[in-house]
């Protein structure tokens, strides 16, 4: 480095000496030197030339009038600060107390009298590199200062901007207690949780590769992804692949994000797990025993999309029954003696769980008493869902107090899928996002894409694909019912489901129609609404009773594959 090599000119050396004669050696032997310099004939005037001229280096005297050397050193190393300024005594003495005190003051070092020219040149050139070598180190270290403060200008804005997109959805329901810090995504850490339309909700956990910006900013675009479709109606699977899409096409080789997506239904008590590289999660039931999710997929980021999979763990669950999903820093939380957690403790932790309820406070307690001493467990994320409709579901629509004269009020529209298609798209967010165009009919989101979902599901898995929901009263069946789905949705031909949206006003809100119109050879859904009503299976009928509650009129034609809704919404 430049800083390394004396800098060009001569130094400015303080010479404070009360002997006229001693100071005009030192002068002179200075001078043929090549160096500037600056006599004084007291500790006083020595401080004065000091503020005055700042040199580079000083001799004291250490016996002067007025102002000793040591009290000059003092002062002097005051006036400095975190500069230095080399101070050399100068004296004849020999006591070794008297030498201390002299260090003690600020001196650097002695030039004991009379004076040696070559050991004069080698002392100035030796506490000159030391000297250079201090501003080298003080100006590195204000410059990491400077940037390290940038840095964290840059973290906070990031975080503001990230908070924009990625806001709290519904992270303070009271079903879903977690634990993140504060800073979760400049570790690596994401969690995102939001209402879906339907009433259910997704929740998003996730440890990128890395830490700081480069974790923040793959962690943006999935949030914005997230938000975005959850909202709009799209599944989980949707949702995965777009996510998984994106990293893909952004991240450099060699980061991912190890991530668990989870969707809830509350109002079928289902869960649809997908795990990709994070710890097992687990479901703790009212009984006392759980079942572990697995990581079954690669990290998020990873695969092309053609390879990438989207199969999730479908659970049927009981109300009061809570999910536990964590990052990893749940087993690599470590104590003092630099042991982590582990799998065996958690387990232990959830052994001793009574009431599924309890099971965040039994983790959480049991990592903070592991690892107190250690402080706060930063790159830690866990959530625990219990398994009942929060209380606040209602907040998702908090806000809207619109007319239900502006935006279109009167409309039809005509929707048709088949073939293919059927099994490769859902029409759902799109058929909402409609529905939505009337502003008033956004307060009802939820009970519209629950219509649209309800017959959307009921024409292609029983009128085109002929599933029976009795299947669905176990967790076998539940297997058996998706893995048949996905095989029959793979070779489906010659099928059609056609939607008829048709809206008019009324004078305080409006009226929906819906007809869904199947090309299965339909159902008996008779004999499905008895069953329910029997309460011979737990699954069948839900949709169609479902159905019945929230519309103002349900009609059955033909063999079932015809269904109209008509469903009367209004502002009060």
């Amino acid at each position: 480095m430049e800083d390394a090599f004396p800098e060009p000119g001569p130094l400015r050396i303080l010479i404070a000496e009360d002997s006229d004669t001693d100071r005009l050696i030192l002068s002179k032997l200075i001078e043929r030197q090549g160096h500037q310099p600056i006599g004084a004939a007291d500790g006083d005037e020595a401080v004065a030339l000091f503020c005055k001229h700042n040199p580079h280096i000083v001799l004291l005297d250490l016996v002067m009038p007025r102002m000793d050397g040591m009290e000059a050193a003092r002062q002097i190393k005051m006036l400095a600060g975190e500069s230095l300024v080399p101070v050399i005594f100068l004296t004849s003495m020999s006591d070794p107390d008297t030498l201390a005190q002299c260090l003690e003051s600020g001196g650097d070092d002695f030039l004991s009298k009379p004076y040696n020219r070559v050991i004069l040149e080698a002392k100035i050139n030796a506490f000159n590199r030391m000297r250079l070598m201090h501003r080298t180190l003080s100006q590195q270290r204000d410059l990491i200062r400077s940037r390290n403060r940038m840095l964290l200008q840059e973290q906070e804005v990031a975080k503001r901007v990230f908070d924009n997109v990625a806001h709290t959805g519904c992270l303070n329901a009271d079903n879903l207690r977690y634990h993140a810090s504060p800073l979760s995504i400049f570790n690596g850490d994401v969690l995102f949780a939001c209402r879906r339309p339907s009433g259910g909700m997704h929740i998003f956990v996730g440890d990128f590769t890395g830490h700081g910006l480069p974790a923040a900013i793959g962690a943006m675009p999935v949030a914005e992804i997230f938000y975005g479709m959850t909202s709009k109606g799209f599944s989980c699977e949707d949702v995965l692949r777009e996510i998984n899409q994106k990293l893909k096409r952004i991240l450099p080789t060699g980061m991912f994000c190890c991530a668990a997506f989870i969707q809830a239904d509350f109002h079928t008590s289902q869960l649809r797990v997908w795990n990709g590289g994070l710890p097992d999660g687990y479901l703790i039931r009212g009984d006392g025993s759980r079942d572990i999710l697995p990581s079954r997929h690669l990290p998020l980021g990873v695969l092309s999309p053609e390879r990438f999979s989207v199969d999730a763990d479908v659970i049927p669950t009981e109300p009061g029954n809570v999910l536990l999903v964590a990052t990893d820093g749940i087993l690599e939380a470590e104590n003092a003696h630099g042991e982590m957690f582990g799998e065996e403790r958690l387990l232990a932790t959830l052994d001793s769980v009574q009431e599924p309820a309890a099971v965040f406070d039994a983790v959480m307690g049991a990592i903070r008493q592991f690892s107190w001493d250690q402080g706060a467990q930063d790159d830690l994320t866990v959530f625990a869902l219990e398994m009942n409709e929060s209380d606040k579901a209602a907040e998702m629509s908090a806000g809207l107090t619109l007319s239900a004269a502006a935006g279109a009020t009167q409309w039809v529209c005509d929707y048709e899928l088949s073939d293919q298609t059927l099994g490769q798209f859902n029409p759902l967010p799109l058929l909402l996002h409609i529905c939505m165009e009337v502003p008033g009919l956004r307060l009802r989101s939820g009970e519209v894409y629950t219509l649209l979902s309800e017959l959307y599901t009921n024409a292609l898995e029983h009128g085109i694909l002929k599933l029976p929901s009795e299947w669905k009263d176990s967790p076998e069946g539940f297997g058996r019912y998706y893995a048949e789905r996905e095989r029959r949705l793979a070779r489906i031909q010659g099928h059609s489901i056609r939607f008829t949206l048709r809206h008019s006003p009324t004078h305080d809100g409006g009226r929906l129609f819906i007809e869904c119109r199947d090309s299965g050879e339909g159902f008996d859904y008779q004999s499905v609404l008895q069953h329910h009503h029997d309460r011979q299976c737990r699954y069948a009928g839900r949709g169609l009773i479902l159905l019945q509650q929230l519309s103002h009129s349900l009609a059955f034609h033909g063999a079932g594959n015809r269904v109209e809704v008509v469903y009367d919404w209004n502002l009060t």
